[in-house]
């Protein structure tokens, strides 16, 4: 048998008190499944895939196409393709694609959803924005990656099953972070690795557990994630600032600096500037590991 990346299974609580879930996971900061979070929602009984076509089917959705490597032709977070909701939702629904949605405002397309969903009084400092929706198809996935502005992340899942693979920022000298981005090199598969191109990932120590319908993952802020649609789904993620202070000024480095610099950058250099990064995050990494 292949020898593969560490993977504990991320701790889950079936029901859990404001007091436990800061003191046991927040303050901490360890990731966590609560199964039943969410079961007040009307969301809870009323979200699937039928529903969404129903009320949002004739919206216009990006598409990110997953077997795309990211090259110099589209900016920061560009999708790949635009769709009617309804024949997004028809296609996943006929086999594996590589297409998902990501980042998408449909609640803002519709209003009605937000009456669907209350924000959780479980400590963390909730924004108030409208969330954020993702969805995909079977084996469609997201590539390994932390969130821009390092928030501390409730993620809902809905229909279907998904896999979510989980690093803290402690292990980000082994994962071959891309400089001047928010992602490992794209050619990882952390379920079956190349150790004999990437070595590092032997020391890699993550976490990985599979949600259903209405169960709820806590990310704390800065974790790696990897998410892979197992089944038809989609999710919603609702997002606090983060806690601690030097996390907050990576945010607003991120935010301010990081993501036009690379932007300009692509338009400068084009794909040489994507080729340079992947070179560096392979050569900065093994050389990290080889003299630590």
């Amino acid at each position: 048998m292949k020898e593969g990346i560490e993977l504990a299974e991320i701790p889950r609580e079936k029901k859990i008190s404001k007091k436990d879930f800061l003191e046991r996971y927040v303050k901490p900061q360890k990731p966590v499944v609560i199964e039943q979070l969410i079961e007040d929602w009307p969301a809870y009984h009323k979200w699937n895939l039928e529903y969404i076509k129903e009320v949002a089917g004739e919206k216009t959705v990006p598409l990110f196409d997953g077997k795309k490597t990211i090259s110099s032709e589209y900016k920061f977070n560009e999708p790949h393709l635009h769709m009617k909701m309804s024949e997004y939702i028809d296609l996943i629904k006929k086999g594996p694609t590589s297409y998902r949605i990501f980042l998408y405002h449909l609640m803002r397309e519709v209003p009605a959803l937000q009456k669907d969903f209350y924000f959780p009084k479980i400590g963390l400092r909730i924004l108030k924005q409208i969330p954020m929706l993702f969805f995909g198809g079977e084996n469609s996935k997201v590539f390994m990656h932390y969130d821009i502005d390092l928030a501390n992340i409730l993620h809902f899942h809905f229909h279907g099953r998904k896999r979510c693979i989980l690093f803290p920022p402690s292990e980000t000298k082994y994962l071959y972070k891309v400089p001047h981005a928010l992602i490992t090199r794209e050619d990882i598969d952390f379920m079956n690795p190349d150790f004999e191109k990437f070595p590092a990932l032997k020391q890699a120590k993550g976490m990985v557990t599979q949600l259903g319908h209405g169960e709820t993952l806590y990310m704390p802020e800065g974790y790696w994630h990897q998410m892979t649609y197992l089944s038809p789904g989609f999710s919603m993620s609702l997002r606090a600032v983060p806690r601690h202070l030097p996390n907050l000024g990576k945010a607003l480095y991120n935010i301010i600096f990081m993501r036009h610099f690379d932007n300009a950058m692509r338009s400068w250099k084009g794909q040489k500037w994507i080729d340079y990064k992947n070179e560096q995050a392979v050569k900065r990494t093994n050389k990290r590991v080889e003299t630590s």
